[in-house]
């Protein structure tokens, strides 16, 4: 059975890199041969990169250049080796008007697609708009990466998810969004994909572990004194080296041995080895949780909902500091026992919601198909 699924995974960043792939891989799994669809968001693509990220300002133009440069390497290679993915590239809908529409199912992965916070706007592709309404169409744990959505938005998207056969998100507040703004029944909700699999699945793909005394990673994704000053405490306190996952070069002068710019699959290999893991990011947490290791979670102004789902689902909720005067954090544990118990059971849901998508695009291809014989004959 062949799925074509479009996703976020080419906004060089580390999670949604991963997320493709564990999506990818779990399909792979059930027996189903996966193309990614090779779609790059136009204030993505590597020529509007610098113009994106430097808003017209020349300094800052030369000051991100060279982490472009790193980006475009370690992202591409990523993509190259461990994803599945179209040769063509598609960025517009003027683009997607040529795409080959031979799969038996087209699906909209997960990370924060229909968040249009995010994505600076609707993007109707990810809703699948250029897929026909006789096609199958479902949804694999997408997110809205919100807790309330515009009525505009949702007067303009909904026709796009009422043709969706099935629908799975990320996070509890999405199936109530589903209900009570687009009334659609039934969503599911299932854990993110990078937590479909087991921390023995990405151990598969670790790097040689590079910092040899145990230590606290910090990954932030939301530039903050506060955060870093906490930081150098917490270091200080546990005694503890501090490393810093840098997602540019520009970040090397802040606290911590800098990591600059890793490989994708280094960060699973420094959050595995870590002691903390000190982060405002979803997919550090998921991660640390994935592999047991703490996480310490300072939860970002926006989209912070899914942080707390997943705090909330697997009973860590004691992980997050609300201030930065919480350094007894460290005596709060995680029950990684029961941490373990609930994602095998995540893992079992989102088995049962692939398999129950495989039978029904089986038989709505089936009766389309007996269909289009029918017209056929009444046409002869």
């Amino acid at each position: 059975m062949k799925v074509d699924i479009i996703t976020l995974h080419a906004v060089q960043n580390y999670g949604s890199a991963l997320q493709a792939f564990a999506t990818q891989e779990i399909f792979k799994q059930h027996g189903c041969d996966v193309t990614i669809i090779n779609y790059v968001r136009e204030n993505v693509r590597p020529e509007n990169l610098l113009k994106t990220w430097s808003k017209g300002n020349i300094m800052k133009a030369v000051a991100i250049f060279p982490t472009i440069a790193r980006w475009k390497k370690v992202f591409t290679r990523f993509t190259q080796e461990h994803l599945d993915i179209s040769d063509k590239v598609y960025t517009s809908e003027e683009d997607f008007k040529t795409y080959p529409l031979t799969a038996d199912a087209y699906c909209t992965g997960s990370d924060q697609v229909w968040n249009s916070q995010w994505n600076k706007g609707i993007l109707p592709c990810l809703y699948l708009s250029f897929v026909p309404k006789d096609c199958y169409k479902f949804s694999f744990a997408a997110s809205f990466g919100q807790s309330h959505l515009d009525e505009d938005e949702v007067l303009k998207t909904k026709p796009y998810l009422d043709e969706y056969r099935k629908i799975s998100v990320r996070e509890d507040s999405a199936v109530e969004i589903l209900e009570k703004q687009y009334l659609i029944k039934n969503s599911v909700h299932l854990v993110d994909p990078t937590l479909c699999v087991s921390g023995d699945f990405w151990r598969q793909y670790e790097t040689l572990r590079k910092i040899k005394e145990d230590y606290i990673l910090i990954y932030n994704l939301n530039r903050s004194k506060a955060f870093d000053k906490y930081a150098v405490e917490l270091a200080k306190r546990t005694g503890l080296k501090l490393v810093r996952f840098c997602t540019r070069y520009d970040q090397f002068y802040r606290p911590g041995k800098s990591m600059l710019v890793p490989e994708v699959f280094e960060f699973i290999s420094l959050i595995d080895n870590a002691k903390y893991v000190l982060t405002d990011s979803f997919h550090a947490t998921a991660f640390s949780l994935n592999l047991h290791t703490e996480p310490i979670c300072v939860y970002p102004k926006e989209f912070g909902g899914r942080l707390e789902s997943i705090l909330k689902q697997t009973h860590s909720t004691q992980r997050h500091i609300e201030n930065y005067d919480d350094f007894d954090v460290v005596n709060r544990p995680v029950d990684f026992e029961l941490v373990e118990k609930i994602l095998s059971d995540e893992r079992e849901k989102a088995s049962g919601f692939i398999e129950s998508v495989i039978e029904d695009i089986t038989n709505f291809n089936r009766m389309k198909e007996e269909k289009r014989s029918e017209n056929s004959l009444l046409q002869r």
